[in-house]
């Protein structure tokens, strides 16, 4: 049914989940996976030195997150590429899905963001109002007791 699948994943428990979603529909389908991971610029006034050490642990950070989702999915078989990208995350999420022709895009409901209490999924609200493809958003679940 699907042939590429977008994961966007911010390494939070809500992309997590995402990824174990993912991970069984790329399977199930054999389809590709394509793991996003989008890194807020850093402001230009910051200076070209100090700009490019925030922006070394930005891509450091960055590849971590995305390497790891890549990990879990290349040990379960799953065929994929990783895209690390610097902007804003929606958008980011959306060129990756509209030039790789994504038929899926699986994310989070809530990353970690320091504003993620104030803006609840603002990135998945703006992923599912311009996304041309099927969004799938995922909250992780909770422990039961």
């Amino acid at each position: 049914m699907f042939e590429r699948i977008l994961l966007a994943t911010d390494g939070s428990p809500d992309a997590e989940q995402a990824l174990v979603y993912t991970r069984d529909l790329a399977l199930r389908d054999n389809a590709q996976v394509i793991v996003v991971h989008a890194f807020e610029s850093v402001p230009t006034y910051l200076g070209d030195p100090v700009e490019g050490r925030v922006v070394a642990r930005h891509v450091s950070a960055g590849e971590e997150v995305a390497n790891a989702a890549a990990a879990k999915l290349r040990e379960a078989g799953v065929d994929l590429s990783v895209e690390l990208l610097e902007g804003p995350a929606a958008d980011a999420i959306l060129s990756v899905a509209d030039v790789r022709k994504c038929d899926l895009i699986v994310m989070g409901s809530r990353g970690h963001g320091a504003l993620a209490s104030l803006i609840v999924g603002s990135v998945s609200q703006r992923v599912l109002t311009g996304a041309r493809a099927p969004v799938l958003i995922v909250k992780a679940r909770e422990e039961q007791v």
